[in-house]
């Protein structure tokens, strides 16, 4: 049995929100993440991506199984079920996501500071 995933694996401080380098869509990273330690029913996912609608989550899965990172599994039997879990090519990508997420951990202030003095600039063109 594997353990749950946190409800707060991805909380607003986390670097992920920060990190300016895409893997697949805004949600792929995070998704890619979630399935690190084997497969996870959808409900499963939706326990730390809870921010993300579950038609959003749907569309994100499906990008990534069309790529190749994820597989979708449905288990038959009295009570059908779905796992999605990472393909070696998903479980590939692992390492330069390590890499994007310490890079934005060491430029963090400086991610906050740009996107503060641009978020001021452009509210002062559009009222000024």
């Amino acid at each position: 049995m594997r353990d749950p995933l946190p409800a707060d694996m991805f909380d607003e401080l986390c670097p992920s929100s920060l990190n300016p380098i895409r893997f697949g869509d805004k949600w792929a990273a995070l998704i890619i993440r979630c399935l690190e330690h084997g497969p996870r029913r959808f409900s499963e996912l939706r326990v730390p991506l809870s921010r993300v609608a579950p038609k959003v989550l749907t569309r994100s899965l499906r990008s990534l199984e069309r790529d190749g990172l994820v597989k979708r599994t449905v288990h038959a039997g009295a009570t059908p079920r779905v796992e999605y879990e990472l393909t070696p090519l998903g479980h590939s990508v692992l390492g330069p996501m390590a890499i994007a997420c310490a890079w934005t951990q060491e430029h963090w202030d400086e991610l906050l500071d740009a996107r503060e003095a641009y978020d001021d600039g452009v509210r002062l063109d559009r009222t000024g």
